[in-house]
């Protein structure tokens, strides 16, 4: 059963449209500009993006990636992934706080190449940049441009979320199977929408309505812990 929520959350895309905006709509609007950069952006062409885990810092670069013309840098990419190329204007460099030190000087170049450009670059990490154990010089170079904490949504904005989500799809939860999943299962909306797939797909195995109690034989199978 843990293969087939693997599975099933590896199928979604993470696009811009998926991402549940809550307190982040400034940017959201932000980065949808940076989608379209194609057409000509003038101003801001510095991002940096920093907040808790499963805020959806990877989701929204992920979802930028998909832009021709975009290239994603994983913390642990190979030092070529810093090259800078005419053909990509658009660079989305993920999990900063990873960095080696190695890739710290190849970012530091790609940052400098990127302005000389005009190409784009938004980054991530899990502390502002003055919080974070890199090379002095390449926090000032994450500090450039505009920096946003992104904030995770609320129980009650994942409720409504995963609601909103279910009613587009014909999905009918009983009362409290929402409530229960939130404190009882991973708590990133990624990990829940998934959860929400798999409760259906497992509702029409079993030939039961999604209930409290199926719910809860599903995450025995899971095996999944109390979220804390």
């Amino acid at each position: 059963m843990r293969q087939m929520l693997l599975d099933l959350g590896a199928e979604k895309p993470q696009t811009l449209d998926t991402f549940v905006v809550g307190h982040n709509a400034e940017l959201s609007q932000l980065l949808r500009r940076f989608s379209q950069y194609a057409s000509g952006m003038p101003g801001e062409r510095f991002v940096y993006l920093w907040g808790e885990a499963g805020a959806g810092k990877s989701h929204l670069l992920h979802a930028l990636a998909a832009v021709p013309g975009a290239r994603y840098i994983p913390a642990g990419a190979d030092d070529s992934e810093y090259l800078f190329d005419e053909g990509t204007r658009l660079y989305l460099m993920d999990d900063c706080q990873l960095l080696s030190p190695d890739a710290q000087i190849s970012a530091f170049a790609l940052f400098n190449q990127v302005r000389e450009n005009d190409a784009l670059l938004v980054s991530a990490g899990d502390k502002p940049p003055a919080g974070l154990a890199l090379r002095e010089d390449l926090r000032t170079r994450l500090g450039w441009g505009l920096i946003y904490q992104l904030h995770g949504l609320t129980d009650d904005e994942k409720i409504a979320a995963l609601t909103q989500a279910a009613q587009a799809r014909g999905i009918t939860l009983s009362p409290g199977v929402l409530p229960y999943l939130i404190t009882h299962f991973r708590r990133d909306m990624r990990s829940l929408s998934s959860m929400l797939d798999a409760l259906d797909q497992y509702s029409l195995e079993t030939q039961r309505p999604i209930t409290l109690p199926l719910l809860r034989s599903l995450l025995q199978l899971e095996g999944e812990p109390k979220s804390q």
